[in-house]
């Protein structure tokens, strides 16, 4: 009797599609992009030096230049240090950023580690003798916000939605249109390193306009599991790139004026994924065991008011009916009201502020019904997500052994972030107002 022939292990399937006008757009895309010709650097072999604000880089060196935020004779011209990464043979030139709002840590916390001899030294990984192409790297970009421990600019704008700016306009669009100038519009590629704003935290996630071909493919290359699939907001660096038709990508992680090391960890081995992903550093990309690809969310809402106690942080993986927060109130003792999880799911973010009234949200969530061992299989003791890139290094696979599970839905409010509540700055007092505007959508 012949012997059975041994099953063929099956492959994850999808299990319920993007809404079905959102995938054939994206396919679409991807394949027009297909069709493209190969970019300039790519057909020639003339490689020389290049220059930066008036300062020339050879090939092969790493250089430190200041560049002024705004062209002034009088007053405070917010000099910005942008090291350029001149590489040995052509490649792509790539802008990596953090601090486009000056209360946000995990951008210049990354890129100050990448700009350590621990990268740049002769043989690591951002040695300028050995990379292809040039890599500008931008630690903080909003400087006088920083200083102040801000979110935004001295004239209270933010500058996430003003580009690609204006020379002659307010002093925030001033500045949108200087680094947009020197720092974006002639990149191949945006690596825009952000965390979320006061009162709440991101788990790591990237954020992509996916029928935008080159974003798409940035996306995936950053290596890590959560992709959001969202329109940019008006004026920001996204949408004006893409408009330009250059590929960018948010990445989000941890929370304003917080140092996140996790977040930190996890976006150094995405830029570096990257940069090996357009062949620009040696070494092979890591790749994820999944990629959730997310067009919407719901939101977990506080039913009361009072002080807000959460059970559960940003990454954490729920099970429908799982208690994930209470509300008290001083004035009434002995009164809770539980939070409880409508269904399986990722919060991918999470309230950290006490103070809550009733409606306002607690919770970002990616509802996930039928792939949550996906997601438990690759959880800690504390039942939050391990992200790609946040422990040791990832093993090493083809793009096709990568699952993809799409999560459907539409973004409340029209973007990522518009339910969550936004402090501004209004005639230098801080003030809280719910959002639910594109406008203040995104970090």
């Amino acid at each position: 009797m012949a012997a059975k022939k041994p099953k063929a292990k099956k492959k994850i399937r999808v299990a319920h599609e993007l809404p079905r006008k959102r995938k054939n757009a994206i396919q679409e895309a991807m394949a027009a992009h297909k069709l493209e010709d190969r970019p300039e650097w790519d057909r020639t072999a003339k490689w020389t030096s290049t220059r930066f604000y008036r300062k020339l880089i050879k090939p092969g060196t790493m250089r430190t230049v200041h560049l002024p935020l705004l062209e002034t004779d009088l007053g405070d011209s917010w000099p910005i240090p942008v090291t350029i990464l001149h590489g040995i043979r052509p490649g792509p030139v790539i802008t990596i950023l953090g601090g486009v709002h000056g209360d946000e840590l995990t951008g210049p916390s990354t890129c100050t580690h990448l700009l350590s001899n621990m990268f740049t030294d002769e043989g690591k990984p951002l040695d300028p003798t050995q990379i292809a192409g040039t890599i500008r790297i931008v630690p903080i970009v909003n400087l006088p916000g920083y200083r102040s421990k801000s979110r935004y600019f001295p004239d209270g704008r933010d500058l996430n939605r003003h580009f690609p700016g204006d020379p002659k306009g307010s002093t925030t669009k001033r500045v949108a249109a200087q680094t947009w100038k020197y720092l974006f519009h002639d990149a191949d590629a945006i690596v825009d390193l952000h965390s979320a704003g006061k009162g709440r935290s991101n788990m790591p996630q990237v954020r992509a306009y996916l029928t935008h071909a080159g974003s798409n493919i940035l996306a995936k290359a950053f290596g890590i599991e959560i992709i959001l699939d969202s329109k940019p907001p008006s004026g920001s660096l996204r949408k004006a790139a893409i408009e330009h038709d250059i590929p960018v990508i948010t990445y989000e992680g941890g929370g304003a004026n917080v140092l996140d090391h996790e977040s930190v960890k996890v976006a150094m081995h995405g830029v570096l994924n990257v940069l090996r992903s357009f062949r620009m550093i040696d070494g092979n990309p890591h790749r994820p065991r999944f990629r959730m690809l997310a067009s919407g969310s719901h939101w977990l809402r506080a039913g009361e008011g009072g002080l807000l106690d959460m059970f559960v942080s940003a990454g954490s993986v729920i099970r429908e009916g799982e208690v994930i927060a209470t509300i008290s109130d001083p004035g009434t003792p002995g009164i809770t009201v539980d939070i409880v999880a409508p269904e399986d799911g990722l919060l991918i973010g999470a309230a950290t502020n006490p103070f809550t009234a009733a409606g306002m949200p607690v919770g970002h969530f990616l509802p996930v019904s039928k792939h949550m061992k996906l997601l438990s299989d690759q959880i800690d003791s504390n039942g939050r997500f391990l992200v790609c890139g946040s422990q040791s290094n990832p093993v090493w696979r083809e793009e096709h052994d990568v699952d993809e599970v799409a999560v459907e839905g539409n973004w409340s409010g029209g973007s990522v972030d518009s339910e969550w509540t936004i402090t501004k700055e209004i005639n230098g007092s801080q003030s809280d107002v719910f959002s639910d505007d594109e406008e203040e959508a995104e970090a």
